[in-house]
């Protein structure tokens, strides 16, 4: 059997990695304000977990992405199939990752598509290769390292 799952990076801002990694991935930010508005209406929770971004309630905390066309919930449309979740934390990040992402772009976009993180909010570190194979280091808006990859 398979096993779900979904990739957490903790973070100081969740609201701008998920905007930042959104874009990236080609992704969509979640909206939970329907599973928000039914917590708040059950007395679950209150406002003061709650920020409003882009005119709707989010979570203060936490904020996820997934891909567009995988399947989503029928009661919320909160999506249930490749998902990060961006979750604050109190440290800030201090040493490299110990995982990071691959993008796959093809040799012929790769830069391209760094010029383009670039222009999210992302640095370049470094680069490497191997074989056939370049990749260019770079970091998210908050340090977290990743590669663009041909």
């Amino acid at each position: 059997m398979s096993v779900h799952f979904k990739i957490c990076v903790d973070c100081a801002d969740p609201h701008l990695l998920a905007d930042f990694w959104a874009e990236a991935l080609g992704y969509v930010v979640r909206d939970d304000s329907s599973l928000i508005e039914r917590l708040l209406a059950q007395g679950h929770i209150g406002e003061d977990l709650l920020v409003e971004i882009d005119g709707r309630k989010a979570w203060k905390t936490a904020a996820a992405i997934s891909a567009p066309a995988d399947p989503a919930a029928p009661q919320d449309g909160i999506g249930q199939g490749r998902l990060m979740l961006f979750q604050s934390v109190p440290e800030s990040k201090l040493v490299k990752n110990r995982m990071h992402l691959d993008l796959h772009f093809g040799l012929d976009r790769i830069e391209a598509e760094a010029d383009r993180l670039e222009r999210l909010g992302a640095k370049r570190l470094g680069t490497g290769e191997e074989g056939p194979s370049r990749w260019i280091v770079m970091a998210d808006p908050e340090g977290n390292e990743f590669c663009v990859h041909s």
